[in-house]
């Protein structure tokens, strides 16, 4: 592609796409927003009003068919990723794929081995890699800034699906890809891969739903929940790195979104989109300084997802639009399997109760 040609984007789910995906995409120069598909046709028609896209449908393929995109997100259930990449990638078209990639790692690496046959620009979206405070902490880690890493630890803890009442939907379905370990372990492990620059070679994990039943709503039909909504998974990294993970949805009390890897001269913490520095002996935080907050496009809400999605969507588009098939820093296909391989692992060393090797 030139500078002069647009960039026509394509959606598959109206979720994500509908609070921050759309508003973001729309914010850089030379983008068109084509078109929108969801099961729910209404819905798809309700976001096509509101946010001013042309075309709405129930039919995700009428997506892949329009002649205009050239990029598809999908942002669906985690069941229906791997069909819908494949005959996105099938038909040409560059692929954005939220996160979990897939249902198990042999899916996401299908997935995988189909964009690397056809060439295109393909990947997860993992938009927190992109957040300055996020980019310096990768950067001073390899360095040597912190010294040799020993430790690195995860959390996320909030309440959104602790009330009884909320209804029953597809987070609360183990077989489309529901859960906590999917919906955040998958930003956790890429964090760990992303920040450390390594591997993990063993995982334990540990599962838990505490919700027996939800209503669905609409049908009123109390079903299972069978989806962790909490998660705890160690793993390590080769030779002596170890990591903990802690992911809650049902947990009341101030939300915690942070990262912090721990060195043998210093430790770094990322909470949200900003970044604080510790040296051993020190016992103290202090920040380091970053680029200052830009203001949001309209329609954006101000929090790290948000503002991770529009620095990505620059470098995408900026890719589309120079004929590139990758964006430095980004999260690929290939980032995709190997993440889900790591949830596959702590899913089975829960059930199995042992540490799994990958």
């Amino acid at each position: 592609m030139t500078r002069e040609v647009r960039v026509g984007v394509g959606f598959i789910g109206a979720g994500f796409a509908r609070s921050t995906q759309v508003p973001a995409l729309r914010a850089c120069p030379g983008v068109e927003v084509l078109c929108i598909a969801s099961a729910h046709r209404e819905k798809a028609a309700t976001v096509a009003r509101e946010l001013g896209i042309p075309h709405a449908t129930a039919d995700w393929r009428e997506v892949l068919a329009h002649p205009g995109v050239d990029l598809v997100c999908i942002s669906t259930p985690p069941a229906l990723h791997r069909q819908m990449a494949l005959e996105a990638l099938a038909a040409g078209k560059a692929v954005l794929c939220e996160k979990p990639t897939a249902l198990d790692a042999a899916e996401a690496e299908a997935m995988f081995i189909e964009a690397r046959a056809r060439g295109v620009l393909a990947l997860l979206d993992h938009e927190l890699r992109f957040l300055p405070a996020r980019q310096r902490a990768r950067e001073l880690i390899l360095r040597g800034e912190l010294g040799a890493p020993r430790h690195a630890r995860v959390a996320y803890r909030s309440d959104n699906r602790a009330p009884s009442s909320r209804p029953w939907d597809w987070w609360s379905d183990a077989s489309q890809g529901g859960g906590v370990l999917g919906a955040l372990g998958s930003h956790a492990v890429d964090a760990l891969r992303f920040l450390l620059g390594r591997e993990p070679s063993e995982v334990l994990g540990s599962l838990k739903a505490h919700t027996a039943k939800r209503v669905e709503e609409g049908s009123g039909v109390s079903r299972p929940v069978t989806a962790d909504e909490e998660a705890t998974v160690l793993l390590r990294f080769a030779p002596d790195v170890t990591a903990t993970v802690e992911l809650s949805s049902v947990e009341a009390g101030e939300p915690v979104h942070l990262v912090e890897v721990f060195g043998a001269r210093g430790a770094l913490r990322v909470e949200r989109h900003r970044l604080w520095r510790s040296a051993v002996g020190s016992r103290t935080w202090e920040p380091v300084e970053l680029p200052a907050l830009e203001a949001l496009p309209a329609g954006l809400p101000d929090n790290e997802w948000a503002r991770g999605f529009l620095l990505f969507a620059r470098a995408l588009v900026e890719a589309l639009r120079d004929g590139r098939t990758s964006v430095e820093g980004a999260a690929t296909f290939e980032d995709g399997w190997r993440n889900q391989l790591v949830l596959d692992a702590a899913r089975r060393s829960h059930e199995e109760r042992r540490w799994v090797e990958l």
